[in-house]
C-alpha cells in the first residue's frame, strides 16, 4: 500500500485519470443495473390477470390495464400491439417487431458502449502511464552513479499498468453479461409479442361489460314487451 501511495504522488497525472475512469465505471454500471430493474416482468403472474381483462374488459380494458403497468413488456410492447389491434394481427406483428428493434432494444444497450469503451482505453491509458515512467527512469539511471536508486521506480510504474487491468477486467466482465442479459431478454419479449398474438385471435370483439345506459334499455324493452 505504501508504494502504490507513493505511486498516486508521484506519478498523480497518470494515477488520477485512472481512478476517475475507475469511479466513473462503477456509476455507469450502477446505473445500468438499475434501468434494468423496470425490465423485469414475471409473465407467469402478469399474463393471468392481462388475460382476465382482455376476457372481461375486451382490447380497450387490457390496454388500459397495461398503460397502469412500470415495467417494458407491458408498458410499451403490448401497448404497441394493442393499439394497432384493430388493423390486424400482421399490423400487430409489425407494431411489436419495430418496437423491440427501434426502441426497446436501443434502451436497454445505452451506456454499454461507454463501459466498454471505458475498459479499453484503461487499458491503454494504463500502458501510456507505463512507458512515460520507465522512460523518465531510465534517463536518471543513464544519468546516475548508481542505477540501484532507481530501480524501485521501475516497480512504481507498473503500478499504471496494473491499475488499468484492474479497472478493464470488471468493467469488460459486466459489459458481457449485459450483453447476454439484453439477448435472453430480446428472447423473452418475442415470446411475449407471440403470446399477445394468440390471446388477441382468440379474444372475442366486443367482450367489453355493457355500460349502464345500456342495461337500463335493455330493461325497459324488456318491460314493454311482458305482457
Amino acid at each position: 500500500m505504501k508504494a502504490f501511495f507513493k505511486f498516486v504522488v508521484e506519478d498523480f497525472y497518470i494515477a488520477i485519470p485512472m481512478l476517475l475512469m475507475s469511479l466513473c465505471g462503477l456509476a455507469l454500471v450502477i446505473w445500468r443495473l438499475l434501468l434494468n430493474m423496470n425490465a423485469k416482468t414475471n409473465m407467469n403472474e402478469f399474463l393471468p390477470g392481462f388475460q382476465n381483462k382482455l376476457e372481461r374488459d375486451g382490447i380497450e380494458g387490457a390496454l388500459r390495464y397495461c398503460r397502469t403497468r412500470t415495467d417494458i413488456i407491458p408498458r410499451r410492447l403490448y401497448v404497441a400491439g394493442l393499439e394497432t389491434s384493430k388493423q390486424g394481427l400482421a399490423a400487430m406483428r409489425r407494431a411489436m417487431a419495430n418496437i423491440i428493434e427501434l426502441e426497446i432494444l436501443p434502451d436497454l444497450n445505452f451506456l454499454l458502449p461507454t463501459i466498454l469503451a471505458i475498459a479499453k482505453i484503461a487499458t491503454m491509458v494504463g500502458l501510456l502511464g507505463t512507458v512515460i515512467s520507465m522512460v523518465s527512469t531510465f534517463q536518471l539511471i543513464s544519468t546516475s552513479s548508481n542505477p540501484r536508486e532507481y530501480s524501485g521506480r521501475i516497480g512504481l510504474a507498473l503500478f499504471a499498468t496494473a491499475l488499468g487491468l484492474m479497472t478493464a477486467i470488471p468493467l469488460v466482465f459486466t459489459h458481457v453479461l449485459f450483453k447476454a442479459w439484453v439477448v435472453r431478454y430480446e428472447t423473452k419479449m418475442k415470446g411475449a409479442a407471440q403470446k399477445l398474438l394468440v390471446l388477441a385471435q382468440n379474444a372475442k370483439p366486443g367482450t367489453a361489460a355493457p355500460s349502464k345506459s345500456a342495461a337500463a334499455s335493455t330493461s325497459v324493452q324488456s318491460k314493454l314487451v311482458s305482457p
